[in-house]
């Protein structure tokens, strides 16, 4: 059974919840998502494991992390999500939104309070959660426990959603979602909306760009639209920073004009 694991924990910190849930479930299979999450990024955290967790096989136990609200009195919770071809996936984090996106995007879910101290560490600790309850209750789901075991049923969890790009007739209105290791600018603009072609202009605050298949296809430091392959429509530069070009940080508006080209 596999077993993923992200947090915003660096390197120290994953060890420990991994031997806990080989201590419980020896035959576990830990696939690392990523323990580089910026510190206490929610969002980037949620933005992650959404665009992650669909390509694990079906049964896969996703424990994600990233909790500055560790020991207060925001709840921990598991959820079951079913694609529409039937794979099923587990999310076990805190309820801060963290695991909505991901759920959502997998199909129908039903989130649980974890309550049942039973499959807890013996001692837990206030402010390592990760390794003393969603790392034993990820892997005694791993090994059969039916999900409503941990606790009841809520329906007022907190919710966390990335929003829908829109089109207007000649631009594309959506805001930063997500910047990559590369700078790369990630918006929440489907490409389910993109009508444009190769090589057409747009346009953000006065500056030029072309609408490309990839990076490649520019020069070195000239900027580039294209659809990613998390299948959003993401700003770039060739070799360079998109963020720093653009001066652009999550959370911003972003407007893309279409340029008629004579």
């Amino acid at each position: 059974m596999v077993i993923t694991l992200l947090s915003d924990f660096g390197d120290a910190y994953p060890a420990s919840m991994k031997g806990v849930i080989l201590g419980i479930h020896p035959d576990a299979n830990i696939v690392d998502i990523s323990h580089s999450i910026p510190r206490h990024d929610i969002r980037t955290g949620a933005f992650v494991l959404m665009t992650s967790a669909k390509y694990f096989p079906t049964g896969t136990v996703h424990i994600a992390v990233v909790d500055p609200g560790v020991g207060t009195q925001r709840r921990p919770i598991a959820a079951k999500a079913q694609s529409p071809d039937g794979d099923i996936h587990y999310f076990i984090g805190p309820d801060n939104g963290l695991l909505i996106p991901a759920t959502r995007s997998i199909g129908k879910f039903e989130v649980f309070e974890i309550t049942n101290r039973k499959l807890f560490r013996k001692n837990v600790s206030s402010v390592f959660h990760g390794r003393d309850i969603f790392a034993p209750i990820g892997a005694h789901i791993s090994m059969g426990l039916g999900i409503e075991e941990v606790g009841l049923e809520i329906f007022d969890f907190v919710d966390l959603d990335f929003g829908v790009g829109i089109k207007t007739e000649d631009s594309f209105l959506g805001k930063v979602i997500f910047i990559d290791t590369f700078g790369n600018i990630v918006t929440n603009i489907s490409s389910d909306i993109i009508d444009l072609k190769y090589g057409e202009t747009l346009e953000i605050e006065g500056k030029k760009l072309l609408f490309l298949n990839s990076y490649g296809f520019c020069k070195d430091g000239e900027p580039l639209a294209l659809v990613g392959s998390h299948g959003y429509l993401e700003i770039a530069v060739n070799q360079g920073t998109a963020a720093r070009f653009f001066n652009k940080k999550i959370g911003d508006e972003i407007i893309l004009r279409k340029i008629i080209n004579n």
